[in-house]
């Protein structure tokens, strides 16, 4: 049996390796994410992802919406990085809440070419009485139900605006979202019907719920006003913790993107219940718990509702 010459075995091995590489190279290549594909419809950019959420329910399939931030982050303080830049850069249009929020904002719209519209415009404030903020405007308009139509109202001009020829449809879409988001008022409003009024407080880490605590006709308690206002003093947690002991407030909140000890420590002092997580400047990932706006202060008015009824 004749041998196989030394050259032609380093040549098959040569051929495996080559055959070995290329197959991982397909591999890895197909478990990589794709980058996404130009739609080729105008974009419109927003500063955090509840934005986000309201400008697609109003843009429908006409647009292509992004938000600034992903889901689950802090927007009070956040620090944009080069690609958001090149985010801003390649949208036709900004929307932001405005208020104060973004503090960052001014210095990332610099080299924005695109229109920037502030979609709390003509809100009625609500100002900050106490804190490092203290004299501002409270910048969570969108935690009511009420206010967020008129955010949806904006945005429906400034995408008519951005796109006259889909004005028809975006003046449809919000129309009807609105509708959604008035349902939801109106079941807070019936939940709470009953409860006595001395209990009719909602009591927080972050005084972010200024405007819904408007709508339900809640008096509003907290720890700090915003969140960059930094740790309450042990004065400010012995405050809290008596008011809710002597107003026999049911239940206490925290927000998710805050520690809630502070919160529990006031709920074991008072007696009162500590009730659970509220949603307020990021929705969750798809598939969590808030992947809407909708979701969101549907789940926040329930889970107050029940809370503060038991």
């Amino acid at each position: 049996m004749p041998m196989t010459p030394w050259w032609s075995t380093l040549i098959s091995v040569r051929t495996f390796l080559i055959t070995c590489l290329v197959a991982i190279t397909g591999l890895v290549t197909a478990c990589s994410a794709p980058e996404p594909a130009d739609s080729g419809k105008p974009t419109v950019l927003a500063t955090f992802t509840v934005l986000a959420d309201l400008a697609q329910n109003v843009a429908g399939e006409h647009l292509e919406v992004q938000s600034l931030t992903k889901p689950g982050v802090e927007i009070h303080d956040y620090d944009p990085v080069p690609s958001d830049v090149r985010k801003a850069a390649d949208a036709d249009l900004i929307l932001v809440n405005g208020l104060h929020l973004e503090g960052w904002l001014e210095q990332f719209l610099q080299d924005a070419d695109a229109e920037s519209v502030t979609v709390s415009e003509g809100v009625q404030t609500i100002g900050i009485a106490e804190g490092d903020s203290a004299d501002k405007p409270n910048p969570h308009a969108w935690m009511s139900p009420l206010t967020a139509q008129m955010y949806v109202d904006n945005i429906a001009a400034a995408l008519a605006d951005l796109d006259p020829q889909h004005a028809a449809d975006f003046a449809a879409n919000a129309s009807a979202y609105k509708q959604e988001l008035q349902a939801v008022h109106d079941r807070l409003i019936t939940d709470l019907g009953d409860l006595p009024q001395h209990q009719r407080a909602l009591v927080t880490c972050e005084g972010a719920f200024s405007y819904l605590a408007a709508d339900a006709g809640l008096t509003e308690k907290y720890l700090w006003a915003v969140n960059s206002d930094g740790n309450p003093s042990a004065a400010r947690v012995a405050e809290v913790a008596t008011f809710v002991k002597e107003q026999q407030v049911p239940a206490v909140f925290c927000e998710t993107t805050v520690p809630a000890d502070t919160m529990r420590q006031v709920a074991a002092e008072s007696g009162a219940t500590y009730a659970g997580e509220l949603y307020v400047d990021s929705l969750s990932q798809e598939g969590g718990d808030v992947p809407t706006y909708l979701d969101l202060i549907r789940h926040d008015a329930e889970v107050i509702a029940r809370a503060l009824g038991q």
